[in-house]
């Protein structure tokens, strides 16, 4: 439903729902405001349109009534000449809009397509925040777009099943959480998450890193060591980097993968592991075994199941979520007060390409959070003609521009508490914001 319209005068009611639902809108009329009570809850997808002057329970007090069940529910009354008065108290309350009769149909169509834009991103406001309390720590795997939900689907899928695994994605994606969320949600979960930067561990190191090693096996090895593949028996074992594996270890590797055996240095025999690889590069696999830098029947064997995390540069959209969970957190550790997101940040999230992906924007929140970065976190005038001496017309909008945003700053972008220090109705206030393009949830600080 996108509209919720009631009026008990039945012709007036016909008439109005017609328009409307001819203008491609989903309409349900309703001859009284208890019948309308009775089918709205705090998740209704749409927009409420009333008559205010109503027997029994009025216009007025079904607005009432209905902020009690959501204070960010758009109401639009529809008043009578003598009514303005009380239309206008309404919208000091909150209301959404207010249109005196008689008014164009267009009126109507353009105040409930602007409200129900509005419903719309306050419903996907909460649901991204009830996903992002729901994830806790799955929260760099968070995201509404297709790419993110067709990744947890598929990790949802193996996560469960004795295979290897390969995990592709660029610098900073989440590599390491996807494979956490792997062991997590297998039956392994109990057992050891055993992670090993094959890139970071010197060539004369990670052979005994990995398999281990008897005492006496190598000049300084004083006592048996467990390595990495041992410790992480029952468990699972992420290879991150493994394109930086030797030619040599890449032999040694794939029979493990394929006898689930090693054997430590120093020793004879061999020792049986119960493990699931999951093995990340960021560099393309294929395009090395091409050119004879990785092992191809190394690549097959690890290639069975391949997951592939998108760069943030795809999923855009996921951004805003992922920044405010950052800069939430960010502000906890730091123990300071999360700040309003201005509009110079606002247009670094929407703008900057994020190479270094999820790992990037957590640090630039960070930086945000403390105040550290190259650009002021407050909201600052976009550039306007007047900077540049522009017509007087253009030089007032820039004034007005900027006073709309210092206003928001000072009030933290609540609606209400911006409206009533600038002196303008709540319509003229959106009509205003989008002539200026300024985005009021950017000046709200982080729940």
């Amino acid at each position: 439903m996108d509209v919720a319209f009631i009026d008990d005068n039945e012709t007036l009611r016909a008439a109005n729902v017609q328009a409307l639902m001819l203008a491609g809108l989903t309409v349900v009329p309703y001859a009284s405001a208890m019948a309308v009570l009775d089918a709205i809850d705090a998740d209704f997808a749409g927009v409420v349109v009333s008559d205010v002057r109503m027997p029994r329970i009025d216009g007025l007090e079904l607005f009432r009534r209905l902020k009690r069940i959501d204070p960010d529910l758009p109401v639009i009354l529809i008043t009578g000449h003598g009514d303005i008065a009380m239309a206008v108290d309404a919208m000091r309350e909150g209301a959404y809009d207010f249109l005196a009769k008689p008014y164009a149909i267009d009126r109507l169509l353009g105040s409930v397509r602007h409200a129900l834009e509005k419903r719309r991103l306050i419903l996907e406001n909460r649901a991204l925040h009830r996903a992002a309390e729901a994830s806790n720590d799955d929260m760099p795997l968070l995201g509404a777009t297709p790419a993110m939900m067709r990744l947890r689907q598929t990790l949802r899928q193996i996560a469960d099943a004795d295979v290897d695994v390969l995990v592709e994605g660029e610098t900073g994606s989440g590599k390491e959480v996807v494979a956490n969320t792997l062991h997590r949600w297998s039956h392994r979960a109990a057992r050891p998450f055993v992670a090993v930067n094959c890139g970071a561990l010197p060539e004369t190191m990670i052979e005994s890193e990995l398999f281990g090693y008897e005492a006496g096996a190598f000049t300084g090895a004083v006592k048996k060591r467990i390595g990495r593949i041992e410790h992480a028996h029952g468990g699972t074992l992420f290879l991150d980097e493994i394109e930086a594996m030797s030619p040599a270890l890449q032999v040694k590797l794939l029979r493990v993968l394929e006898a689930r055996e090693i054997t430590p240095l120093g020793a004879n025999d061999l020792r049986r592991v119960d493990i699931r690889v999951v093995a990340a590069s960021k560099a393309d696999l294929h395009q090395l075994v091409r050119k004879d830098r990785f092992r191809e029947d190394l690549y097959y064997r690890l290639h069975v199941a391949t997951v592939s995390i998108p760069p943030l540069r795809e999923r855009r959209p996921d951004i805003p979520l992922l920044f405010g969970h950052f800069l939430a957190r960010a502000a906890k550790r730091f123990r300071r007060d999360p700040a309003p997101i201005g509009e110079t940040v606002w247009r670094r999230l929407d703008q900057h390409d994020w190479p270094g992906n999820v790992r990037e924007l957590a640090h630039y929140a960070e930086r945000v959070a403390l105040g550290l970065t190259d650009e002021p976190t407050a909201p600052e005038p976009l550039p306007s003609p007047a900077i540049a001496g522009g017509t007087l017309p253009e030089r007032v909008d820039a004034y007005e521009a900027d006073q709309i945003r210092a206003a928001l700053t000072a009030n933290r972008g609540d609606v209400q508490a911006t409206v009533k220090a600038l002196g303008i109705p709540r319509k003229t206030f959106y009509d205003k914001l989008r002539r200026h393009g300024i985005h009021q949830s950017a000046f709200r600080a982080p729940r």
